[in-house]
């Protein structure tokens, strides 16, 4: 892929954050990635390697010290209505039912209620959420809240999808399982994911691609292409080549730190 084929480039981004007293921390020191149309990108590294810094910054969370965004060939700051964010923790808000959860960034955007509540029944059928729309967040398990994130992050149609470690805080089976849905999900509507985690078998298991970071501050030591075909199963965890990149992956993090 070139430049010009990306749907979102990053260039030579850095980012610093200021102290009380001594040298200012660099948490990315001049990165540069590029993003295609569709592609399923993993981000692995130890912690405190500016991954969150760099999300937050593709999200428009975080303001970059340098460097430049360009979606689509054009130079972008701030947020944009074509990134989506799934956090860690699903963050519902306990007093709103899961539709009007999921419509929440609808009503911040002014979009239409009708076609924006149909959008949002569609999204909750695909991820296995029909007949929950009137319950509150308590009525659902970690992994279906989730799965409710991941809808309200869709809903505005974004063209990227970005994701912080979204399944971190789930059990390993639940977590297993909700790889494979995500997986599903991404084929059903591919979008760009750009998901970042600590887990090398998530990453290999879901990605088109694996980057692979430094310690702080973030270089890319080495981007994996992974080859197996999808749809992808759970018994591909178990297969020779399978753990043949998770532990090229490890071993290349073990030379430069713990993945923390």
């Amino acid at each position: 892929m070139t430049g010009d084929d990306a749907l979102l480039r990053v260039i030579d981004l850095t980012k610093q954050y200021a102290v009380r007293r001594g040298t200012p921390v660099q948490a990315l020191p001049g990165l540069s990635m590029d993003l295609a149309d569709g592609e399923f990108v993993c981000m692995v590294g130890p912690s405190g390697c500016g991954k969150t810094t760099l999300l937050k910054i593709l999200a428009g969370i975080v303001t970059p010290t340098s460097g430049e965004l360009r979606y689509r060939g054009q130079a972008i700051t701030g947020a944009q209505q074509s990134m989506g964010v799934v956090f860690q923790a699903p963050v519902l808000m306990p007093w709103l039912t899961i539709l009007e959860n999921v419509l929440l960034p609808a009503k911040v955007l002014g979009l239409e209620r009708r076609a924006a509540q149909a959008s949002a029944m569609e999204l909750l059928a695909l991820v296995g959420l029909q007949n929950f729309e009137a319950k509150y967040p308590f009525e659902l398990s970690g992994g279906m809240q989730q799965r409710a994130a991941i809808v309200r992050s869709l809903i505005h149609d974004p063209a990227i999808l970005l994701m912080d470690e979204p399944f971190g805080a789930l059990d390993a089976l639940t977590r297993e399982r909700m790889n494979v849905e995500l997986q599903r999900i991404w084929m059903a509507r591919r979008k760009t994911v750009f998901l970042i985690t600590h887990s090398i078998p998530e990453a290999v298991f879901l990605a088109d691609r694996v980057i692979v970071m430094s310690p702080r501050p973030g270089r890319i030591l080495r981007e994996f292409a992974i080859p197996f075909p999808r749809p992808r199963d759970i018994e591909l965890t178990g297969t020779t080549e399978f753990g043949d990149y998770t532990r090229a992956i490890r071993a290349l993090l073990d030379a430069q730190g713990d993945i923390g």
